[in-house]
């Protein structure tokens, strides 16, 4: 059997996540705490101030909690899983669960990156829905509209588009006639597009000097939707903040491995259910194989 432990990236967060983990690992929620300057646990539980759908505290709050449930699976016995990946945010849990920095670390690392990515404002997103990528791409050249990119390969017919609210909606009527819906997001920001290059920059400058430990596990990543190489993790998490989440090529690569079980690891089955579309649509030859 091939064990493969996914962690779901923002969106996912929900008041009450990790209400059943606070309490098995206070060394953790102490470190969260301190690190961050205010309670996590009553961020997670009742968001007293509304502050859960703030990029900038969301990231902390759910790397936090995905790491409590992946700490209390392997507590609780759970094998140690033969590959990790995670959805955007996500993908720091993957690194922690490989080893590639201690907890206090990869929060601190999250901490910066929402704050970066939350201070931004300008663009939104918008999820088309019934269509696959070749499409959409068919209906952004249509368009004439190229102020458009690609944020997330979500599932085969789920595909999410960052830029301009106003080119999204005209780009609307075109992606209705492809055969699809495009279904405006709750978002101010224009997340894993050409729009984000100012904060990739930013954090890259944040990460050097960084050293990263030697992977345990094999993390695939978001930006190349393959395994890390050790020597490339300040790179791949830079280059995630600007770059489409290939998360329907990094299944594909793993549907390649015999006898899978895929277990999410944090609050909700958002990557349960993306992984079962993906399952639903084999491709004769895994995308992920030609990069």
């Amino acid at each position: 059997m091939t064990r493969v432990v996914v962690f779901p990236g923002q969106g996912s967060q929900t008041v009450g996540m990790g209400k059943d983990l606070f309490d098995r690992f206070p060394e953790i929620v102490a470190i969260a705490d301190r690190v961050l300057g205010y309670s996590i646990r009553d961020l997670c539980l009742s968001d007293p101030d509304k502050q859960l759908g703030q990029t900038q505290f969301t990231q902390p709050a759910l790397f936090t909690v995905n790491a409590l449930h992946y700490l209390a699976y392997r507590k609780d016995g759970g094998a140690e899983p033969d590959f990790v990946a995670g959805h955007s945010l996500g993908e720091y849990n993957a690194l922690f669960a490989a080893e590639a920095f201690d907890f206090e670390t990869g929060l601190k690392l999250v901490q910066k990156r929402g704050a970066l990515m939350g201070a931004i404002s300008g663009g939104g997103m918008a999820a088309v829905i019934g269509i696959d990528a070749s499409a959409i791409r068919g209906a952004i050249e249509t368009s004439g509209i190229s102020t458009v990119d690609v944020a997330n390969f979500n599932a085969i017919i789920q595909t999410v588009l960052s830029g301009p609210t106003e080119d999204l909606e005209r780009l609307a009527p075109a992606i209705s006639a492809a055969g699809g819906r495009s279904i405006p997001i709750n978002v101010r920001t224009a997340f894993h597009s050409r729009y984000m290059r100012p904060v990739a920059q930013e954090f890259g400058a944040f990460l050097e000097g960084q050293t990263f430990s030697p992977l345990v596990i094999p993390v695939i990543s978001n930006f190349t939707a393959l395994p890390y190489r050790d020597d490339e993790i300040a790179n791949n998490l830079v280059k995630q903040i600007d770059h489409s989440v290939r998360w329907v090529e990094s299944i594909q690569y793993l549907l390649e491995e015999p006898e899978l079980e895929f277990m999410e690891m944090g609050p909700g089955k958002v990557l349960a259910r993306l992984i079962q579309d993906i399952r639903k649509h084999p491709v004769p030859v895994n995308i992920a194989r030609r990069y």
